[in-house]
């Protein structure tokens, strides 16, 4: 996608649009967690339920490749064309990431079904607790992210103006 970005400031603008897109699935992502742990009952015999809780697990899914195959790789790369040295900045904060999405990786494949398949009664009872966790995970994961884009992103908005 940026590939073809011919100096810095390029890369910057397209970064910069690369985040706003991933940061909109991300308050998507965050929309759709609270309407599941909203006020209602979740209940597998219950369609919308299980479709909510398997839209919600697609976008978190969506939202985690994002991070992982785009937009921390164009952080880095536009660390590198800003001189800047991010591979201490990575080596600490990237595994912290790395142990979020082992974690959501887990839940989505517990909690996602297909084929009009229903979760069974063990994971439907525990689904509130796992869900509290996952957004405890969630919230650490997004304070990771909002690091490195701080860090190699937005300390680079003067030097670009």
């Amino acid at each position: 996608m940026l590939d073809n970005c011919t100096t810095k400031e390029e890369r910057w603008g397209g970064v910069s649009e690369l985040i706003a897109r991933w940061l909109q699935e991300r308050q998507e992502l965050i929309v759709l967690y609270c309407s599941l742990t909203g006020s209602y009952a979740f209940s597998s015999h219950n369609s919308k339920s299980q479709q909510k809780l398997n839209k919600f697990c697609q976008i978190m899914m969506d939202y985690v490749s994002a991070g992982h195959f785009e937009v921390y790789d164009q952080l880095t790369r536009e660390a590198e064309d800003f001189n800047e040295d991010s591979e201490e900045l990575l080596g600490t904060i990237y595994p912290k990431i790395q142990i979020t999405t082992e974690i959501a990786l887990e839940f989505n494949d517990r909690y996602t079904t297909s084929d009009g398949k229903k979760l069974d009664e063990k994971d439907e009872h525990s689904l509130n607790e796992r869900l509290s966790k996952l957004g405890e995970v969630l919230v650490s994961r997004f304070d990771l992210e909002d690091q490195l884009i701080n860090a190699l992103h937005n300390s680079h908005a003067d030097l670009v103006a």
